[in-house]
């Protein structure tokens, strides 16, 4: 089997090609400089002459609040670009592995009461700010499309690579005493090695459709730093507070966890704890 990573220098991309290395499985990655997914043309024609079996599409626009400013751009690259993979698999009957976000649900806080468990895959979405919106639109494409698929949606993703919280609190605590954080707005983080050893163990099981992803437990983004701080033995300040002393362009949903009840139930995927995850990067970080 060939398999073709699209957004291959990416958090995500990155972390599929140390797995698949190690699995010595025979893969292609291609930044976008290589395959301009957002170019109908193109991507048939690097597409067809690479004649992958499988695509892994890790391609995506991320910035939630420039997306404000930008809603066209991030909707070519989360929403036609998943159109223009999704209608080559259609049509060479090849399956899409493709990820998407907790931001395609509200979040108001009335779900919060009415789901203590999380968004089940199938609750109707209904997202919040224009990069929510986009990914939506790549999601509601690979369903139209009629391609073979796996959804993978997951949330506050974190990894070695690229940019994450993880990071960011960790670089932040190198130069102050005293750092603020939000803790109003509910989820539970993603870990790549983990999205990528289970997603795999749903291809190898020929899973199809949508699925949420993310390790277990519910908490808000001062609960993660608090954890942070204190397995990384950094000794700082941490204040709790509500997200209006933060504003952002783009409107955050106050509740984004994902339930994985769903995927929980597949055979041979291994689920973690959120502390655990924490753990688990932090040691590959050699923290």
């Amino acid at each position: 089997m060939r398999i073709l990573i699209a957004g291959g220098s990416g958090q995500l991309g990155r972390e599929w090609v140390g797995y698949l290395n190690r699995k010595e499985v025979e893969f292609i990655s291609l930044p976008s400089a290589d395959l301009d997914i957002t170019d109908h043309e193109d991507t048939n024609r690097v597409l067809s002459n690479l004649r992958p079996d499988l695509i892994i599409n890790c391609a995506a626009y991320t910035k939630v609040d420039q997306a404000e400013d930008e809603p066209e751009k991030a909707h070519q690259v989360n929403g036609e670009a998943v159109r223009n993979l999704a209608d080559y698999c259609a049509n060479k009957n090849i399956k899409l592995v493709h990820f998407s976000t907790d931001y395609v649900f509200p979040g108001t806080e009335e779900d919060m009461q009415e789901l203590p468990n999380g968004y089940t895959e199938d609750h109707p979405t209904n997202p919040v700010n224009a990069y929510g919106e986009s990914k939506l639109a790549g999601e509601k494409a690979i369903r139209e499309s009629g391609c073979d698929f796996l959804l993978i949606r997951v949330s506050w993703l974190c990894g070695k690579y690229g940019s994450n919280f993880v990071k960011t609190m960790l670089k932040l605590a190198e130069d102050r005493d005293e750092l603020k954080v939000v803790n109003d707005q509910f989820g539970c983080p993603s870990f790549t090695k983990n999205v990528v050893e289970n997603s795999w163990e749903l291809i190898d099981q020929k899973e199809k459709g949508s699925f949420h992803l993310t390790s277990t437990g519910k908490i808000t983004w001062y609960d993660f730093a608090s954890e942070i701080f204190k397995q990384a033995g950094v000794s700082i300040n941490l204040q709790p507070v509500d997200s209006s002393e933060f504003p952002t362009k783009a409107k955050r949903p106050a509740f984004s966890l994902l339930s994985t009840e769903k995927i929980a139930n597949i055979s041979g995927v291994s689920l973690i704890e959120w502390e655990e995850g924490l753990k688990l990067m932090l040691a590959e970080l050699k923290v």
